[in-house]
C-alpha cells in the first residue's frame, strides 16, 4: 500500500475519531441536563462505536493506528519504517486537530478554543499509563486481525470508566482536546504530562508483550523443542 493512501487513512481515521469523542461529549453534555454520568455514558458509546468502525474499515489499508505511540511501538518492533512512523504522527496529531474544529463548526462554537478543563496529578497519569499500557497490550497481542476493532474499542470503553483520566491513551487525541473547552477538553498545560505518561505505558505494554506473547507463540510453534 502507497504511503499516500496510507496517510489519508490515517488523516481520515484521526480526524473522524476526534470529531466523535469531541462532538459527543459536546452533545451529551447539553442533553444531559448536568448529569455528569449520563453525559459520559453517552459519550462512551459514540466513542466506542465510531472507534471499531474505522478499525474495522481503514485498518487494512494504514493499520489504523490514529495514535502516535501505536505507531512509535510499531517503528520499535520493525513493523513500520522510521520515517513513516514519523510522518503518521503528523497527520494523526494534524487529523485530530482538525477533527476538534470540525466538532466545534458542528455545534457552532467558535472553532478555536482552548481548554480549561483541570487534569493534572500523580492519579491521572497513573490513569494515562494504565490506559495506554492496556490499548498498546491488546493491539500487539490480538491474534486475528478481525478481532482487534472490537477489543480496542472494548477496552477503551471499559477505560473511560475505570481509569481517573477517563482514557485518553493517545498524545494525538490528548493534543486535540486541548483545543476544545467543552466535556472532553484537557488544559494545554496538562498535555506534557499526559503524553509521558502514555509513553511510558506504551513503552511498558511493549516490554510486557516481548515476554508475554512472543515467548508463549514460540512456545506453540511446531519447531519449538
Amino acid at each position: 500500500m502507497s504511503l499516500s493512501r496510507r496517510l489519508a487513512a490515517e488523516g481520515i481515521g484521526s480526524l473522524l475519531l476526534a470529531a466523535a469523542v469531541i462532538g459527543s461529549g459536546i452533545m451529551a453534555e447539553r442533553l444531559a441536563g448536568g448529569n455528569a454520568a449520563v453525559a459520559l455514558l453517552a459519550n462512551t458509546g459514540a466513542t466506542v462505536a465510531v472507534l471499531a468502525m474505522l478499525i474495522a474499515l481503514l485498518a487494512p489499508v494504514s493499520g489504523a493506528h490514529f495514535n502516535p505511540a501505536v505507531s512509535l511501538i510499531e517503528a520499535l518492533r520493525g513493523s513500520l519504517p522510521w520515517r513513516d512512523a514519523g510522518v503518521y504522527a503528523v497527520v494523526q496529531v494534524l487529523g485530530c486537530c482538525l477533527g476538534a474544529v470540525l466538532a466545534h463548526a458542528m455545534f457552532d462554537l467558535p472553532w478555536l478554543q482552548s481548554s480549561t478543563h483541570v487534569r493534572t496529578g500523580l492519579g491521572m497519569w497513573l490513569a494515562e499509563i494504565v490506559a495506554t499500557f492496556g490499548l498498546l497490550l491488546v493491539i500487539l497481542g490480538h491474534e486475528r486481525r478481525q478481532d482487534a476493532a472490537w477489543m480496542v474499542a472494548a477496552w477503551i470503553g471499559a477505560a473511560y470508566w475505570f481509569t481517573a483520566s477517563t482514557s485518553f491513551a493517545n498524545p494525538a487525541i490528548t493534543i486535540a482536546r486541548s483545543l476544545s473547552d467543552t466535556f472532553s477538553g484537557i488544559r494545554p498545560a496538562d498535555v506534557p504530562g499526559f503524553i509521558l505518561a502514555q509513553l511510558a505505558g506504551a513503552i511498558a505494554a511493549l516490554l510486557v508483550a516481548r515476554r508475554l506473547f512472543d515467548t508463549a507463540r514460540a512456545s506453540e510453534s511446531p519447531d519449538a523443542p
